[in-house]
């Protein structure tokens, strides 16, 4: 039998992945290439920072996200046809926010608390205002539905659940940081030069301070985007962990017994969804990520060494107990 081409497989993999989730992926990765050379080619900047590199940001992260969750999908037992549904509804909600993204940059103007009036801008405004909530909606039916049933191994599901819990955090947490932040309305230049109204901002403190490398967010004050960041890419960083779990397994015998990688996991999960509260706590605070304060520099030094103790102590554990033979 001929070997089938590694891209035919991947195709026929693919296949089997929630479908409109897949298709929204493929969408985001060609709004992804387009923001790529319009960051090359296109020299304007909103408040400092490129145009091109929110619509970047957003295609990059939403397509990683889909094709998640895509695959996530599959691995329901029950509730497949709900399941489903709430993922349609995560595909066009994303496509949408994005597209409405990349066009306010092609336009030179602010996508977010645009309320400067002309009708392209307004719609793109109410497109992300209402078109967030159904992806924070159907985020937590989905991690509802993994919380109650097995949907693989005991560290895979760990893995997801905290994952997902991660992030519903990930998408609310903007919406309590705008609220207890304070943030103002404001009047700014768009790309063009053109005086821009804004209803809110990512800034907490100091809405338009200097922008962190690469990220642009805050560098003088607290920015929501970072714990929305944070929280949405643990699924990510989890999963990650469980497939290196799975890797090391193979040369350590202690690992190979499952409960042990999902306790692992579950220390994972539990540091980081402490980093993550630490994280919107600062920005509430008003207090730049790259600049934390002495107390913000204990907590986080807390949570490592209470993460690195419970580690340490299923793997002492795991250590002592005789592997049975087999496994």
């Amino acid at each position: 039998m001929t070997p089938e081409h590694p891209r035919g497989a991947l195709a026929s993999v693919l296949r089997q992945w929630h479908r409109p989730l897949v298709v929204a992926a493929g969408l985001l990765a060609v709004l992804l290439a387009v923001s790529v050379v319009g960051l090359v080619a296109d020299r304007r900047t909103l408040l400092g920072e490129p145009i091109w590199l929110k619509p970047l940001k957003f295609t990059f992260a939403f397509a990683l996200y889909t094709l998640t969750l895509a695959w996530l999908l599959t691995l329901l037992t029950r509730a497949r046809r709900f399941g489903w549904w709430m993922g349609t509804v995560i595909a066009a909600c994303a496509l949408l926010d994005v597209g409405v993204i990349t066009l306010a940059a092609a336009r030179g103007t602010f996508s977010h608390f645009n309320i400067g009036g002309d009708p392209l801008s307004s719609f793109t405004a109410q497109v992300l205002v209402y078109g967030v909530p159904p992806i924070l909606v159907s985020n937590l039916v989905i991690a509802v539905l993994v919380l109650v049933q097995r949907v693989g191994g005991r560290a895979l599901t760990t893995a997801l659940r905290y994952g997902l819990v991660l992030a519903v955090f990930g998408t609310s947490v903007p919406y309590w940081l705008a609220f207890v932040g304070g943030i103002r309305r404001r009047t700014v230049l768009d790309a063009n030069g053109d005086e821009v109204t804004l209803g809110a901002g990512h800034g907490i403190g100091d809405p338009d301070g200097a922008g962190m490398p690469i990220t642009n967010w805050s560098a003088t004050g607290g920015d929501l985007r970072a714990p929305h960041f944070i929280g949405m890419h643990g699924i990510h960083v989890l999963l990650l962990l469980t497939v290196v779990l799975g890797f090391l397994a193979a040369r350590h015998a202690w690992l190979r017994d499952e409960h042990v990688r999902s306790r692992l996991v579950a220390v994972g999960g539990l540091a980081y969804c402490g980093l993550s509260a630490l994280t919107a706590w600062q920005a509430a605070r008003g207090q730049s990520f790259m600049h934390p304060d002495g107390l913000t520099l204990a907590i986080f030094a807390a949570v490592v060494l209470a993460a690195a103790a419970a580690a340490g102590a299923v793997v002492t554990a795991a250590r002592r107990t005789p592997v049975p033979l087999g496994r």
